[in-house]
C-alpha cells in the first residue's frame, strides 16, 4: 500500500532533529493504519498526546476492541476508552467542524536528541486545526520491555516502525 512519501523535518529544543514521513490521510488509510496497531500491536506500544509540559505514554494491559462510528475510531479497554475521528464525519453540526474533527495530518517519525532517550520512534495525528490529535510510540531500541535504559541499542527493536513506515508510506530508512 503505497501513500505519499513528503518528508518533512523540524528542529526541536535541545537541539532535537525529527523527521516526519507523511501519510496519506485520504479514505481510509488512517483507519486500516490505526486498527492494525492497536489490535496486533497493542502490547509493544506506548500512546497518547505528546504535547509541551505533558506526555501521555499508556501502555496497554490487555488487546483494545477498536471499532468505528459516524468516522469515530474507538479504542476500548474496557475501564477507559479513547475516539478519534479518522473518517467522514457525519454528526458535527456543521461541515467546517467535520473537516477541524478528522485526521489532517499524518505522519511516522523519527526524533534525535533532545529527550530523556538518544531517539523516538513513532506515528503522530494532528487535526484540522493542525491540534495533534495521538502519538504512537514504537519500541525504543534504547529502553528495555520495563522502559529502563540500556546501555547498547538494541536496533531490531525498530523493525516493527520501519515496517509499518515503508508500507504506509512507501519510504526506507
Amino acid at each position: 500500500m503505497r501513500a505519499m512519501t513528503a518528508r518533512t523535518v523540524e528542529h526541536g529544543p535541545g537541539d532535537s532533529v525529527t523527521e516526519y514521513d507523511e501519510i496519506s490521510v485520504g479514505g481510509d488509510v488512517v483507519e486500516r493504519l490505526l486498527t492494525e496497531v492497536f489490535t496486533e500491536h497493542w502490547a509493544e506500544i506506548y500512546a497518547g498526546p505528546v504535547i509541551e509540559g505533558a506526555a501521555y505514554e499508556i501502555r496497554f494491559t490487555a488487546k483494545p476492541a477498536v471499532s468505528m462510528l459516524d468516522g469515530y475510531l474507538t479504542v476500548d479497554v474496557g475501564a477507559w476508552h479513547f475516539h478519534l475521528c479518522v473518517g467522514d464525519h457525519r454528526g458535527a453540526s456543521t461541515a467546517e467542524q467535520a473537516v477541524l474533527r478528522r485526521v489532517a495530518r499524518a505522519a511516522f517519525f523519527r526524533t534525535d536528541g533532545g529527550s530523556c532517550v538518544p531517539g523516538s520512534w513513532g506515528l503522530r495525528l494532528w487535526n484540522g486545526r493542525g491540534e495533534q490529535m495521538i502519538t504512537v510510540f514504537f519500541p525504543n531500541p534504547w529502553l528495555d520491555d520495563d522502559q529502563r535504559h540500556v546501555r547498547a541499542p538494541r536496533w531490531e527493536k525498530t523493525a516493527l516502525w520501519e515496517a509499518l513506515k515503508a508500507r504506509y508510506t512507501g519510504t526506507m530508512s
